[in-house]
């Protein structure tokens, strides 16, 4: 049985000006999204800007939203690591802390052969008892997991449960599916790429777009679930515009951004990141209120 299906938020992770987390406002931004149907939560990943976070705060991160969650919806921690060791010890913490299941991400920089992906995901998986979710996302780490591999992690490891695909390529997608056979939960990594990938047997989205507009984005997942594949085509492609502003910056900056534009005070960014460019602010707000969220 699937961790959820639908859409999941990969969250912000809110932060004072001097760059503390705060915890007050996430709080916050968790109870509106399990109140406009958000799916499942998936905490300290990409989007929470997890790799500038202590080990510590991520820990205390996973912690504070399980807590607020409350089991209301799946909680997801991401635990990953370029460091085999250290991804263990993150997700040992977060399923002593109670998440419903782990986001793992392949190693970055180190850029391993599929042999070492095998070995490195089997170590976590077997240091746990939850479900775990691989992510796929090459253009960040530098290394792609191959179909034949997440397929023979899924069929080999009990609880590596499936993938979210950030490659961006469907052809790759397709493949995946083809040869899991219906073994392995794909979810999208890419919020324009929703509808054909659960076309290819999908499960639904970890999404950025869901921090701005989580009823929206649960309704594409929805109701292409429901059998109403012309809406759910139709939500998505009028999300397009709001999407493609999303990500006219690397990602969380364009979608803390958005959420302080809607008064919902993400905060700051810890460097590397940076404050975002006007011009793209521009197009961020126009992209807003053609959406109708300003």
């Amino acid at each position: 049985m699937a961790i959820f299906k639908g859409a999941g938020v990969a969250i912000v992770t809110p932060m004072y000006d001097n760059g503390e987390v705060n915890y007050e406002q996430l709080a916050k931004l968790l109870e509106f999204q399990i109140a406009n149907g958000t799916d499942a939560i998936i905490i300290c990943g990409t989007t929470g800007e997890a790799s500038t976070l202590t080990h510590e705060e991520h820990l205390e991160v996973i912690r504070h939203c399980v807590k607020t969650v409350g089991g209301r919806i799946p909680v997801i921690a991401g635990t990953g690591s370029n460091c085999t060791k250290t991804a263990i010890y993150l997700s040992q913490e977060a399923e002593a802390a109670g998440v419903d299941g782990l986001l793992v991400v392949s190693p970055y920089y180190n850029k391993a052969t599929q042999k070492g992906l095998y070995a490195h995901f089997k170590a976590i998986a077997d240091s746990v008892k939850i479900p775990i979710l691989l992510y796929n996302i090459p253009g960040r780490t530098g290394c792609n997991i191959l179909p034949e591999t997440i397929v023979k992690l899924c069929r080999e490891v009990e609880n590596i449960v499936g993938v979210k695909e950030a490659t961006g390529d469907l052809s790759q997608v397709a493949h995946l599916a083809a040869l899991a056979d219906g073994a392995v939960d794909i979810y999208s990594g890419e919020d324009g790429l929703i509808v054909p990938i659960m076309s290819l047997g999908g499960k639904g989205v970890i999404s950025v777009l869901s921090n701005v507009a989580p009823l929206q984005t649960h309704e594409i997942c929805q109701k292409y679930l429901d059998g109403d594949v012309e809406g759910s085509r139709r939500m998505q492609l009028e999300a397009l515009e709001l999407i493609q502003a999303l990500f006219c910056e690397v990602n969380p900056i364009p979608v803390k951004t958005a959420l302080n534009l809607m008064g919902m005070k993400a905060g700051s960014l810890r460097m590397p990141l940076s404050e975002m460019e006007p011009a793209n602010v521009e197009k961020l707000k126009n992209a807003m209120k053609a959406y109708g969220l300003l």
